[in-house]
């Protein structure tokens, strides 16, 4: 396991960012035995810290030297494209553009002779483009995101590489199924949302890291974790309910 990955395992357990409890539930109506809140790194030195993370996946892949601009959807992933472009500078020597999206298209100051989505208007002819954010689930914020790049692509007139997304942790787990009434089917699963991402548009997604290696080196290393409310070591108990709900939804 790289050493990036592995400090990420460990801040995400000293922050409580991933924890582990009782009756937690996902936005889709799932039961899940944890859960990963990047909101905890809420402080100038973790924001840092988390964007070291990004640089180094994206260092590890060789993705800095195929990206010009890093972009963020709003909110969380603004933070995040700041970290990492400041990140990238720092600790490896690439000075790359940063940018994100408005929910609403300015229509004030320098921006009411184009309504750009985009805050920083960093896009330029033949830009390659890299899209960092928290997590991936439904996929849903990252196919608005390529709709406004491609929309502010067309009112520039310009041509720009998607080289790919960058999340911080991937669930690896499939979608809910949904009965005729609008309920969750619990115990069944749905589709991989991130490789029908991937097969749809073509832009491939890049984790930090994926949950099955964190739990398995936090696991295996007795680092102590928020486990309901209290902070210890992954017991076998949970390590079996971790393994048995990610046998029941998560992917291949």
């Amino acid at each position: 396991m790289e050493a990036y990955k592995q400090e990420f395992a460990l801040t995400l357990a000293e922050t409580g960012a991933l924890f582990f409890d009782d009756n937690l539930v996902l936005k889709d109506g799932r039961p899940t035995p944890y859960f990963v809140n990047m909101a905890m790194f809420k402080t100038g030195s973790l924001a840092l810290k988390l964007g070291s993370f990004y640089a180094g996946m994206m260092m590890d892949r060789g993705l800095a030297d195929q990206t010009d601009i890093i972009l963020g959807p709003s909110y969380k992933g603004s933070s995040i494209a700041l970290a990492t472009a400041i990140s990238l500078w720092r600790d490896h020597g690439y000075d790359v553009l940063f940018d994100y999206d408005r929910k609403e298209a300015k229509t004030h100051g320098e921006a009411t002779a184009r309504k750009s989505l985009l805050v920083n208007r960093t896009l330029f002819d033949g830009c390659r483009i890299f899209i960092v954010d928290d997590v991936a689930t439904s996929m849903g914020t990252k196919y608005d995101l390529l709709a406004k790049i491609a929309d502010e692509a067309k009112q520039l007139s310009i041509s720009y590489q998607l080289v790919g997304i960058g999340i911080g942790v991937d669930r690896e787990q499939t979608t809910a199924v949904y009965d005729e009434k609008g309920e969750v089917v619990l115990g069944k699963k749905g589709v991989n949302a991130i490789q029908d991402f991937v097969s749809e548009t073509g832009v491939k997604v890049f984790p930090v890291a994926g949950i099955r290696e964190l739990v398995e080196f936090l696991y295996t290393e007795a680092v102590p974790v928020m486990i309901r409310g209290k902070r210890s070591p992954i017991d076998p108990k949970t390590k079996q309910q971790f393994d048995t709900y990610l046998s029941t939804y998560g992917v291949e």
